[in-house]
């Protein structure tokens, strides 16, 4: 899978989950250790998320990594 699909997925499944749980992006940040503007480049696609990035909001969001994913 290409990474521009794989980011695009990652976006719109965080976005998406997040909405869904009612759960702010500064929320989810202060959860996961990370910054705002992070979850942020996150969701409009900016960055490549490693895997470790891609667990801890999984679990803060008590999802699977593929769950975000795909």
């Amino acid at each position: 899978m290409d990474a521009k699909i794989l980011n695009k997925n990652i976006a719109e499944n965080l976005r998406k989950i997040r909405a869904i749980k009612r759960i702010s992006q500064d929320d989810l940040a202060n959860i996961c250790d990370i910054s705002q503007q992070y979850i942020c480049k996150i969701e409009k696609e900016k960055v490549n998320p490693s895997i470790l990035i891609l667990y801890k909001i999984a679990n803060a969001l008590e999802i699977t990594v593929n769950d975000l994913v795909y």
